[in-house]
């Protein structure tokens, strides 16, 4: 293996994992974040734009949208992997944009993926503590919770994806995901 490629939905543990498997591994760590957000976490400084896109959707439109951005972001995603996978370090590379269709079409040699998720119960827990749910105003309480139903129903389609695809609950370990991770190509 000289790629291994995280995917799941926010605030399930994925760069956690990432960050800690590449050290392990001596690999390079990529975050999909980096190669381009979509629109990103409603809270903290929070730009309008964020706040808009949040106010105006449900989280079926929320997930739609976020779908087409992956999409989008796939070429660069698969250049990287492509990249890795022939020459140079290793590399653990996650991020939602890890969309099991988009990997199934991969042909790159040595590559392979795993899928993290976790109860609604603990991304809720997740969500709300880094986002400060309890101090925020009624406003931004709605944005994370609009964020919060975007999440689990991005989790539901991926899962309806996976189609035999390997994926692992979280909290999981370093050793759980390298054991649970298989081969794509």
């Amino acid at each position: 293996m000289r790629v291994l490629l995280i995917g799941g939905t926010s605030n399930v543990g994925k760069s956690t994992a990432a960050g800690a498997l590449a050290a392990r591994l001596g690999f390079t760590y990529v975050s999909t974040d980096r190669l381009g957000r979509h629109p990103g976490r409603p809270w903290g400084d929070v730009p309008a734009h964020v706040v808009e896109h949040y106010r105006s959707h449900d989280a079926g439109a929320l997930v739609d949208a976020l779908l087409a951005h992956y999409e989008r972001m796939w070429p660069r995603i698969e250049e990287l992997v492509t990249a890795h996978a022939v020459d140079g370090p290793g590399l653990v590379l996650e991020g939602s944009g890890v969309w099991p269709e988009y990997v199934r079409r991969l042909t790159t040699p040595y590559t392979s993926a795993v899928w993290l998720t976790a109860s609604e119960r603990v991304l809720r827990s997740r969500i709300q503590q880094a986002s400060g749910y309890p101090t925020l105003p009624h406003d931004g309480r709605h944005l994370v919770d609009q964020f919060l139903a975007r999440t689990t129903r991005y989790q539901h389609r991926m899962l309806a994806h996976l189609d035999g695809l390997p994926h692992i609950s979280t909290p999981a370990g370093p050793t759980q995901i390298l054991k649970a991770a298989r081969s794509i190509s």
